[in-house]
């Protein structure tokens, strides 16, 4: 098994780097971010592009770091960042393409629009952002529209992205504060639908794990969402809140699993639906399958401490409990403060009777003072080196009157190991009978081993996972188009035409050539000029053009008539429209610099 985790670099492959707000309101940082996040969702449904999830790219947001660390750390090819400067009702939108390799900043755009047309200018962005791509890094089949309007209202569709803010904060304040600003979008929009779906993923969230009532919160979620299907309108989201209530509320896997497939065909590079299925294989003993889709979340988002936590869980339930600490560690190094890796790296470090290291742990300052008496009196009681029976009651009374409970069942492990098998086996039964979040793992839970033989342990695993077998349910494939190819006849004919305008027509030389102008010289549609270039002749758009630019240049530069143009000026008069292109192009191609070269081809 594969122990840690390097994301693979795809040439077709981009991180969004999270836009920075350039407004004079700090509290436009929602704006900033949900522009980011919906150029990111926009650039995933083109097919053959991987794109970097938001998790792993805002990563690095408020970071000065080198663009090619942060390339080498998500795995891709380009980079995209930004800047939203939001005023009363007109937004202005900069952004940037790079080439991670050589740093070369080869596109550059500023956008200033009416807010109440910001859909039309996030598809125009991104469809810009598309083209480019194709035009550097190879043949890309590009929809004639990346973002669709949701919504009419644009203070609506804010308050949304004002939810959106504080729930990806994952925290108990934030998610209820989300949930409020879900409400006033609906208020003010009905017919908007994914804050139905976000707040019922909210209640769902609150309620499995006990921060408010649970049949309450799951009443609460059903109602949303049961709006939300009335609405007829179903996306990645929205099957992943469904999945999320069917799962931790209802226990009802194989429900969960058909959401979270339907997800997955509609935005096959969601990860966070790959890592939700890796956790219901994790939870009925199918590792195999679930390290295969916890690895795909993974190469999606490198950055994810979720998705590392899954994998630690992976292992650990499996009874690695090595490769568990591995990425234990390496998610502590993304998040030190992530209390779901404190616990499950102490139960683990107790399975290994890793006394020192727990110990060392134990006395880092994120460490909980509860945790470290959890772990103590457990490590003692696993390892026959029993405290007083007083102490370890105390101690199951006090987390067992938490009006949440802990992440992970203690209360059973501690009974258990203390010797009271029938109380620890009838509280697992409680626990599994309520649907409680805890315990939702109890089929491969290692610290329940000893309980597996017996009867009433055996009823509960028939009951809970009986009618919930999904090894009959595959993963769908997601709903591509067959690749744009052209007819043998058709080939000669657009290759023969390109190769006029190329070399007779020359507009290789004006500078805002771009393949989408090109295919409309030619009456060919843009993603069929690309298949041809790509191929049939063998080149990008922007080699092949650059390839006409860079010959021009040669001739030029070698051209007594010229001798009064500068290099760059010689550059720009052949197409080139910006210096580090030109020089980076050059090099590439002879080796040397243009300087070299000139002077190189006048000895010659």
């Amino acid at each position: 098994m594969k122990e840690n985790y390097s994301p693979t670099t795809n040439e077709k492959s981009i991180a969004v780097l999270p836009f920075v707000n350039m407004s004079t309101d700090p509290n436009n940082e929602y704006f900033s971010d949900g522009i980011t996040e919906e150029i990111i969702n926009a650039l995933t449904s083109i097919q053959d592009l991987k794109v970097i999830a938001r998790t792993s790219s805002f990563a690095f947001k408020g970071k000065n770091e080198d663009i090619r660390v942060i390339g080498n750390k998500l795995g891709v090819n380009l980079i995209l960042e930004g800047s939203v400067r939001k005023a009363k009702s007109k937004v202005r939108i900069t952004s940037q393409l790079i080439n991670v390799t050589d740093g070369t900043h080869f596109w550059s755009e500023n956008f200033t629009r009416e807010l109440n047309d910001i859909f039309a200018l996030q598809d125009e962005i991104s469809l810009l952002i598309a083209d480019k791509i194709r035009e550097n890094v190879g043949h890309l089949d590009i929809q004639n529209h990346l973002v669709a309007p949701r919504t009419t209202s644009i203070e609506s569709y804010e308050l949304n992205l004002k939810g959106r803010y504080h729930f990806f904060k994952w925290t108990l304040p934030d998610i209820e504060k989300a949930i409020g600003y879900f409400i006033k979008s609906i208020e003010i929009a009905p017919d908007y639908e994914q804050p139905y779906f976000s707040i019922g993923l909210c209640y769902s969230l609150l309620g499995s794990w006990g921060h408010i009532e649970r049949s309450k919160a799951f009443q609460f979620a059903e109602r949303y969402f049961t709006d939300g299907k009335k609405l007829g309108k179903h996306s990645v989201n929205s099957h992943f809140a469904l999945a999320a209530y069917q799962f931790w509320g209802a226990w009802n896997y194989r429900q969960a699993y058909q959401h979270l497939q339907e997800g997955h065909a509609l935005y096959p590079q969601d990860p966070d639906t790959l890592d939700f299925m890796a956790e219901i294989n994790r939870s009925l003993g199918d590792f195999k399958t679930a390290i295969e889709l916890n690895q795909k979340a993974l190469d999606f988002n490198p950055l994810s401490v979720n998705a590392h936590f899954t994998r630690s869980t992976l292992y650990y339930f499996s009874g690695d409990f090595k490769a568990a600490n591995n990425f234990i560690l390496k998610g502590l190094q993304l998040d030190p403060h992530f209390e779901l890796f404190h616990h499950l790296y102490c139960l683990s470090l107790i399975q290994l009777k890793e006394k020192d290291e727990l110990k060392a742990f134990l006395e880092k300052e994120e460490i909980s003072p509860l945790l470290v008496r959890l772990s103590n009196n457990l490590y003692a009681h696993f390892h026959e080196q029993a405290p007083s029976q007083q102490s370890t009651k105390s101690l199951i009374e006090e987390i067992e009157s938490f009006p949440s409970p802990l992440l992970y069942p203690w209360s059973i492990y501690l009974r258990l190991y203390a010797g009271s098998s029938e109380t620890a086996l009838e509280r697992l039964s409680q626990k599994v009978k309520a649907n409680m979040g805890q315990v939702v793992n109890f089929k491969t839970d290692p610290f329940l081993a000893p309980l597996r033989d017996r009867a009433e342990y055996k009823a509960l695993i028939k009951e809970s996972f009986y009618e919930n077998s999904i090894a009959d349910q595959q993963v769908k494939a997601s709903r591509s188009k067959k690749p744009t190819v052209l007819p043998p006849e058709e080939v000669a004919y657009f290759a023969k035409a390109l190769s006029t305008r190329m070399e007779s027509d020359q507009v290789f030389t004006d500078p805002s050539l771009t393949l989408r102008s090109l295919a409309e010289m030619l009456d060919l549609h843009p993603n069929k000029l690309s298949w041809l270039l790509n191929a049939q002749i063998g080149k990008n758009f922007s080699d092949y053009v650059n390839s006409y630019r860079l010959k021009d240049f040669q001739q030029n530069a070698l051209n007594p008539q010229y001798q009064h143009l500068s290099l760059l000026g010689l550059a720009y008069e052949s197409g080139f429209n910006s210096k580090s292109v030109f020089n980076t192009f050059f090099k590439k191609q002879t080796g040397m610099t243009p300087k070299a070269w000139i002077k190189a081809a006048k000895k010659s």
